[in-house]
């Protein structure tokens, strides 16, 4: 069936919470849900299990937590990303650090749900996308769904998951529609998918630029250029593997990430690939990237720093380098 975005999240939730009676949901104006992956729960499952929240994020993931330590299995919905900061204790002494200083033994399955990335004019603190800062956190998994479907099979997997999971859902993505599958399936944690197979240019991508991807490769396919478009689909762990067969098969990189230039994703990829896979690059990695200021209010600002097919095109472009640039 056809599914919008956030109610492929929400229907994750139910369907997990209605298997399992240890689950249930933290967050502020969680009954209204601003965004959407919790719209309508409160109405199957009261509020026992389905809990506003004072407009305090360290209090309020601290009582989750612990709760976690006892056996129950909480999720929270922090609306926007940006609000991470309020909690940023909490979530990497406490969250990320038990369960591997305890040795296993104290678990922490707790899933933190956060919109990234401008929405139209939301402000900076309303448009921030930290999956950068949550990557270099050990003890805590990332992930970030593209489509309907992996938004649903990755929160189902999230839950059921021993570790603390943050799942960052793109905001520009919420009213997008897809196929889902019905009832309760997984999308495995860690492993990226090839959306198009290519020989000559390997395109990395997440969340909104996955799109825009798969719309330079029809484009440049009218000229004879094959890309291959990997979603990584989780940015913590990374799907290494997929991404550097790509590589050793077409010679090119190009990362198009739906964050800040400095420390992110493009720069994590392109320093791996030019490690382990140097002698098959055919030209440097090229990184599409925000720049690194705060995603600006005004409209026309705000597009500029986004990454879109045109400026896919023209990384593609930039990676078919003269042979006078090239590695090899």
């Amino acid at each position: 069936m056809k599914a919008y975005f956030t109610h492929a999240v929400r229907d994750a939730i139910a369907e997990s919470m209605r298997l399992d009676s240890t689950i249930f949901v933290f967050g502020e104006d969680i009954d209204k849900s601003v965004l959407g992956p919790t719209q309508g729960l409160v109405n199957e499952f009261s509020t026992t299990r389905i809990r506003n929240t004072p407009i305090s994020e360290q209090a309020v993931l601290g009582a989750m937590i612990g709760s976690s330590q006892t056996g129950l299995r909480p999720i929270m919905d922090f609306m926007f990303s940006g609000f991470f900061y309020v909690a940023m204790d909490q979530i990497i002494n406490q969250a990320a650090h038990t369960r591997y200083m305890s040795g296993g033994k104290v678990n922490i399955p707790i899933v933190i749900i956060g919109g990234v990335g401008p929405s139209g004019q939301a402000g900076s603190q309303h448009s921030e996308s930290p999956h950068a800062l949550l990557m270099g956190a050990a003890g805590i998994k990332v992930v970030a769904p593209s489509t309907p479907a992996d938004a649903k099979g990755l929160m189902i997997s999230a839950i059921s998951d021993p570790n603390p999971v943050f799942f960052l859902m793109d905001v520009s993505l919420s009213g997008v529609s897809g196929e889902v599958p019905d009832g309760v399936y997984r999308v495995p944690i860690g492993v990226a998918e090839v959306k198009k197979t290519g020989s000559d240019v390997t395109v990395v991508c997440m969340t909104s630029t996955v799109a825009p991807a798969l719309e330079a490769a029809e484009l440049l396919s009218a000229e004879g250029i094959s890309l291959e478009v990997i979603d990584v689909r989780t940015l913590s762990p990374l799907d290494t593997k997929t991404i550097l067969k790509s590589v050793e098969k077409t010679g090119r990189l190009v990362i198009a990430e739906h964050g800040r230039r400095i420390c992110g994703l493009a720069a994590e990829v392109s320093a791996f690939v030019v490690e382990q896979a140097w002698g098959s690059l055919k030209s440097p990695p090229v990184r599409l990237t925000w720049p690194d200021v705060p995603i600006p209010y005004s409209p026309n600002l705000e597009l500029a720093c986004l990454v879109d097919t045109k400026s896919i095109v023209r990384g593609v472009r930039e990676s078919l380098v003269s042979e006078g640039s090239k590695i090899n």
